[in-house]
């Protein structure tokens, strides 16, 4: 990070109130007789209706739409593992990202712990309070460990942002860049370099919209993952294949795809000119990407590159999805994200990029955003990723079975998001509108939702 950018981040984040993010109240608090209602002794009514019936947790407070973002900053982006306190601002930002792009309240937790079956255990205690868990920057192979356990233990949605989300947006980007440069995702030969959370997740998700195992070869920081290895962890050994290769550099030779989620300026002019044509570069490596977008476009003008840049082309960041993700799976009561409802979010994000553009996104971003070599990905703020992906998650969830409420009518769904959040102001302070959304609780109400 350059030093004007470090001084401006730190300007923003101290200034006026500390931090990002504060609480509000979301009723009335006018009068002795709204205070009767909100505290003693009116309180007591929903208490009584929530012993009664758990579900109705979900009717009396703010339960359904509250999301506990977990941290215990042992792999934070690009710094590493800094510890409960210094991930604060990290988890501070994703909270943040909920509500001003999902109307999702959040709230940051971080945790000084890195046992994993502690984490677990007081994550699980604090369940009660929340609708859903979002895990953020867990080191692996901890992180997977963790998240299976908790989705296990939980009726609520438990997600390791780092390994989905990062997997759904690089998944969609990869089917449209397919479609742009003619490549069959069943016959490309694909290197990923960086063997963590999100490098594991993506080799997995690629394989389940058709990529073969043998032509997906992961790296790590010992070089290729090939079975003749004998340091692996059962993660690795789940994704290594028989190989003679051994290098990055070996392994990048006539790659149609390179997907990079390690660390900055790895990849070389020679890895570079060796690879297919019309090679697809996902250099998500942050801050510093494995090589610098437009170093990439002078070697190899026939590439389709992705970055995790705001300033770059086709950045990919697990913001486009996330939000969207925990919304439709919230909003139908779903007892977890599962894998149906990851790839309907895949491929409603991808369908979006294919349709002509929100000009509202245009005229923010100051360019025409054709599908293409340049547009691989909506942006950020496009109102049809609250709509679209968050509807395909919700219908996914109900044809899945693990929905404990129905939406009885998308028209109206796709209709009530858009008056929760307004995206004709985005990036304003002012832009998030406070409103109170009449629900319909009948469908849980019949299913006596299992808490």
């Amino acid at each position: 990070m350059d030093k004007e950018l470090e001084k401006k981040a730190l300007e923003y984040h101290s200034k006026e109130r500390a931090g990002k993010m504060e609480t509000t109240p979301t009723k009335a608090f006018d009068s002795v007789d709204d205070l009767s209602l909100a505290y003693t002794p009116g309180v007591a009514a929903p208490v009584k209706e929530i012993n009664a019936e758990r579900w109705r947790a979900y009717r009396y407070t703010n339960k359904g739409n509250l999301v506990a973002v977990v941290s215990n900053g042992s792999a934070v982006l690009g710094v590493g593992n800094v510890g409960a306190v210094a991930s604060k601002p990290v988890m501070e930002g994703k909270a943040m990202l909920f509500k001003v792009l999902a109307d999702i309240d959040a709230f940051d937790i971080e945790l000084s712990e890195e046992d994993p079956d502690k984490l677990v255990t007081t994550i699980q205690a604090l369940a009660p309070t929340f609708g859903a868990i979002n895990l953020e920057d867990i080191k692996a192979p901890e992180c997977f460990y963790i998240e299976e356990r908790l989705r296990k233990l939980l009726d609520i949605p438990v997600l390791h942002d780092d390994q989905h989300g990062t997997a759904i947006v690089i998944t969609a980007a990869l089917m449209n860049a397919c479609e742009v440069t003619g490549k069959n995702i069943a016959d490309i030969k694909i290197v990923i370099c960086g063997a963590g959370a999100a490098g594991i997740s993506t080799a997995r998700m690629l394989k389940s919209i058709g990529a073969e195992k043998g032509n997906i070869i992961m790296v790590d920081s010992k070089g290729v993952i090939s079975s003749s290895r004998a340091d692996l962890n059962s993660l690795k050994r789940e994704l290594a294949i028989e190989t003679p290769l051994t290098t990055l550099s070996q392994a990048i030779t006539n790659a149609d795809v390179f997907i990079g989620v390690s660390r900055g300026n790895l990849l070389t002019d020679t890895d570079l000119e060796t690879m297919a044509d019309n090679p697809i570069i996902f250099a998500l490596a942050n801050p510093t990407p494995e090589v610098e977008y437009s170093h990439a476009l002078r070697i190899r003008p026939d590439a389709i590159i992705a970055t995790g840049r705001t300033d770059k082309p086709n950045q990919i960041n697990n913001s486009l999805i996330f939000p969207y993700l925990f919304r439709g799976a919230m909003d139908t009561l779903s007892t977890t994200i599962n894998t149906q409802m990851q790839l309907a979010a895949v491929k409603a994000i991808a369908r979006i990029a294919r349709e002509p553009a929100d000009k509202e996104i245009e005229k923010k971003y100051g360019k025409k955003l054709t599908f293409g070599q340049e547009y691989l990905l909506p942006k950020m703020g496009d109102k049809r990723l609250l709509t679209e992906v968050s509807s395909a998650v919700a219908q996914a969830a109900m044809d899945s079975g693990v929905a404990r409420r129905g939406i009885a009518s998308f028209s109206e769904y796709r209709n009530g998001l858009l008056s929760r959040v307004d995206n004709s102001n985005f990036f304003s302070r002012e832009r998030i509108r406070h409103r109170s959304t009449t629900r319909n609780h009948s469908g849980c109400e019949e299913r006596k939702c299992n808490m």
